[in-house]
C-alpha cells in the first residue's frame, strides 16, 4: 500500500517536473521536443492553448492505440494527458506569461535545465504503472501492427511528428535533436536514482 502512495506521489511530481522542463524548452525558444513541436504549433496555428491541444491529440491516439492493438479503451491514460496539459498550460499561461528571453546564453541555460527536467520527471512519473502516455504506447501499437523493432516503431512515429510539427510551424531547433538522442539516457539515468530514493522511502515508512 505504501509502495503505491509513494508511486502515485512520484507520478504527480513527474507530471509537473516534466511540464515545466517543457516550459523551460518553450521560454528558451531553441526547440522542443517532436510531439510538443507538433502541440505548439498547433496552438500557434489554430488557437486554444498547448494544454488543449495535448488533450485532443492524446484522445485520438487513445482511440488509435485501441484500434491498432485490439484492446479496450485505456481510459487510465486519460489521467495522464489531462494532467500533462493542465500542467503545461499553468506554467505556460500563468507563471511565465508573457515572458520573452533575448540572452542566448540564458537560453541555452533554460533549454539545458529543461531538457534535465524532462529526463527527471519521466522517470519519476514512470514509477507509476497504471496511467499509461498514449504517445509511448503508440509505440506499442506500431511495433504491434508491423512487427517492426521497438527502435524502429519509435523513431519512424517521431519523424512523421517532425515533419507535421515543421509543416505547421512548430519550434524545431537544435533543442529538439538533443532531445531525439539524449533524453532516452537522461530518462535511464533518473530512473534507476529515482527508484532507488522511492525504495529508501518505502522502507523508511514501515519502521
Amino acid at each position: 500500500m505504501k509502495d503505491l502512495t509513494f508511486s502515485v506521489v512520484f507520478y504527480l511530481l513527474g507530471m509537473a517536473t516534466l511540464s515545466f522542463g517543457i516550459s523551460m524548452l518553450i521560454l528558451s525558444d531553441l526547440g522542443v521536443g517532436a510531439w510538443d513541436a507538433l502541440f505548439v504549433g498547433l496552438f500557434e496555428l489554430l488557437g486554444l492553448t498547448v494544454g488543449s491541444w495535448i488533450f485532443i491529440v492524446g484522445i485520438l491516439l487513445i482511440i488509435l492505440n485501441s484500434y491498432l492493438l485490439r484492446e479496450k479503451f485505456d481510459f487510465s491514460a486519460i489521467i495522464t494527458i489531462f494532467l500533462i496539459g493542465i500542467f503545461i498550460d499553468f506554467w505556460v499561461l500563468i507563471v511565465f506569461d508573457g515572458v520573452i528571453l533575448s540572452d542566448l546564453v540564458l537560453r541555452t541555460a533554460l533549454l539545458t535545465f529543461g531538457i534535465m527536467c524532462m529526463g527527471a520527471g519521466i522517470a519519476m512519473y514512470l514509477q507509476f504503472n497504471y496511467a499509461k502516455n498514449p504517445i509511448d504506447n503508440l509505440m506499442m501499437a506500431v511495433h504491434y501492427r508491423t512487427g517492426k523493432s521497438l527502435a524502429f516503431s519509435k523513431s519512424s512515429i517521431e519523424i512523421v511528428i517532425l515533419i507535421i510539427a515543421f509543416i505547421i510551424g512548430g519550434p524545431i531547433g537544435v533543442g529538439t535533436f538533443i532531445i531525439a538522442f539524449g533524453i532516452g539516457p537522461l530518462v535511464q539515468f533518473f530512473y534507476k536514482r529515482v527508484s532507488s530514493f522511492k525504495t529508501y522511502l518505502v522502507q523508511s515508512s514501515t519502521h
